[in-house]
């Protein structure tokens, strides 16, 4: 793959002055916002919103006789229209746009919580714990939110959790207690309800619960102590990622408390693993599997959709996912790659080793150029869409405004972009055909219909297949997860698959089976062995070369992190010459 087409003759000049064709008035949003608020647009305090202007300017809207809600509205409307200004008419760097977005749903939450808490303490009392201290409780952003790298028409992914259980005080006769877990729950669904009801207003944020434990079925908000035992006992792979960009975001007057550290404690052993971690692979695909699905499914007889640059092939879902899993993979041995925004874990993806500068600076630059499309694409009407539209005045804006002299440019350099995301991401997980990268999968595993023991006996040499029946039967076997037993029998498969070509000896494959059985309760080696063929093949050869380096390895299994690690470090993205 070449890189020199990202940064070639595609690509639009920079600061490219305004002019008619890119105007900040040729979104209809901020025409229905100048409408609106031609009165109130002044107020806002000149440059880039920040927290201290989104403060001044709710005060004067509560000052005008608006309520928390009303006021909260108002005011986002009102940042909207000034950020679609600074972008499109100023040139202002993504990260002035994003970190504007996530101020304004810090602050909106902040607020929302203050208002529904003061009310809820008169009516219940407050929360308490069993020493009588105020519960605490905190709102947790998650993905772009947590991240500081918010969508200008973005949801808010929020997770709620309180410290303790416990009962209010009672309202000021000492009646109407109820349990901490019944005042969070209403302090939720009052939040949600302030900011993301549509009022003649409109809303403040779209709000979305569906990552809490549980999902739609789960509680409003979690103690502590859920949210340990739901990570020890149901956390899916998947919600791994999802945590890897958590934040506690609001109520501000408890972000410094050293309490906070109490969540974090739970969450970084969740989401990083102190041993290489390839459990995630198989998740990652499934879940790519369904994005992809959903997002055909939606663009079917509607080809107009199918131009979607955060879900489509090649899109800024790709980039993320990407480097998402390198973090997961990596984190719990690089501490340094345990950051949420996107663009720095590139950063630090390089300076750990793991991922070339070209590769990295690639994917940036790809990243960035697709966030900026997607908020033009969100700025033409405020709405949560990813889809490029259809109206060649819409595009030809969004082309203009990117620099670019028309549209076929502008789509040129788009679709450049997404296929260097699409093939990098397809090396990751092992697209077909694609080079095996360093500490990843060569995707064959996933594609294949795996029988059970049973059919794989049959195909075993004698002395392998007398030590593999054993398993039948084997507790350790049988207490798997299914998705853990088809790693394993996979293995097996693929082990007689050597011994088949002489890749392997008979010998080497029974100390395996010695190998693998005191580690079937880490179901991570099993993942490695299987996203890694090339240290499954070096474990085989170290234990068929001699007695020594079998017994050490069998009295030492762990040691195949290091094998794995060295391999993974010459090797990750590196093509074979």
């Amino acid at each position: 793959m070449t890189r020199n087409d990202v940064s070639g003759p595609l690509q639009g000049p920079a600061g490219a002055p305004a002019n008619n064709a890119t105007r900040a008035d040729h979104s209809r949003f901020v025409q229905r916002v100048r409408r609106r608020h031609a009165d109130l647009l002044p107020r806002l305090a000149s440059g880039r919103p920040d927290a201290r202007a989104l403060q001044q300017l709710y005060d004067h809207l509560r000052g005008t006789g608006l309520d928390c809600g009303a006021a909260l509205r108002v005011l986002r409307q009102l940042v909207m229209e000034r950020l679609v200004v600074l972008d499109i008419e100023q040139e202002a760097p993504l990260q002035d746009i994003t970190a504007s977005m996530t101020e304004l749903a810090e602050f909106a939450l902040d607020t929302a919580c203050t208002e529904v808490m003061r009310g809820l303490d008169d009516s219940h009392g407050r929360p308490q714990i069993a020493d009588g201290q105020r519960a605490l409780f905190w709102v947790v952003g998650m993905g772009k939110l947590g991240a500081r790298e918010l969508n200008v028409s973005s949801d808010i992914d929020l997770i709620y959790v309180y410290d303790q259980d416990g009962e209010t005080a009672g309202n000021a006769e000492g009646r109407n207690r109820v349990s901490n877990h019944e005042y969070f729950a209403k302090a939720v669904r009052a939040i949600y309800n302030l900011l993301g009801d549509t009022t003649e207003h409109g809303f403040v944020f779209r709000v979305d619960l569906a990552l809490r434990p549980n999902g739609n079925s789960g509680p409003p908000a979690v103690s502590l102590g859920a949210l340990e035992e739901y990570f020890h006992v149901q956390g899916r792979e998947w919600e791994r990622f999802a945590w890897l960009k958590s934040r506690i975001v609001a109520p501000r007057a408890q972000l410094q408390d050293g309490s906070v550290m109490a969540l974090r404690s739970l969450v970084v052993p969740f989401v990083f693993r102190r041993y290489l971690d390839y459990n995630v692979f198989d998740s990652l695909r499934v879940l790519h599997r369904q994005i992809r699905d959903h997002a055909a499914k939606r663009s079917a007889g509607h080809p107009e959709r199918s131009n979607d640059v955060k879900l489509s092939r090649g899109g800024i879902r790709e980039i993320e996912f990407t480097v998402q899993l390198l973090q997961v993979v990596r984190g719990g041995q690089f501490p340094e790659l345990r950051t949420r925004p996107t663009l720095d874990a590139l950063t630090r993806l390089v300076k750990a080793g793991l991922m070339p500068e070209a590769t990295a600076a690639a994917l940036a630059q790809a990243y960035e150029f697709l966030r900026r499309v997607e908020h033009r694409i969100q700025y033409l009407d405020d709405q949560q869409t990813h889809v490029l539209p259809t109206r060649d005045e819409d595009l030809d804006w969004i082309a203009r405004s990117l620099g670019y002299p028309d549209i076929c440019r502008f789509l040129a350099q788009l679709d450049a972009h997404r296929e260097i995301v699409a093939q990098e991401f397809d090396i990751l997980l092992g697209g077909a055909g694609q080079k095996e990268c360093k500490g990843c999968s060569n995707g064959k595993n996933g594609a294949v219909a795996t029988p059970d023991f049973d059919g794989v006996l049959t195909q075993l040499p004698p002395q392998f297949r007398e030590r593999v029946e054993a398993w039948r039967t084997h507790p350790r076997v049988l207490a798997l997860r299914e998705e853990s037993r088809t790693r394993l029998i996979r293995l097996v498969m693929r082990t007689a698959e050597w011994l088949r070509e002489g890749r392997a000896s008979e010998e080497a494959a029974s100390r395996l089976i010695d190998w693998i059985e005191p580690l079937l309760r880490r179901e991570s080696y099993l993942a490695m062995l299987l996203e890694r063929p090339a240290v499954h093949e070096r474990l085989l050869r170290l234990l068929g070369a001699a007695r020594w380096p079998a017994r050490y390895l069998l009295l030492h299994p762990g040691v195949i992190d290091e094998l794995a690690s060295r391999s993974m470090m010459d090797e990750r993205f590196d093509p074979i010459v």
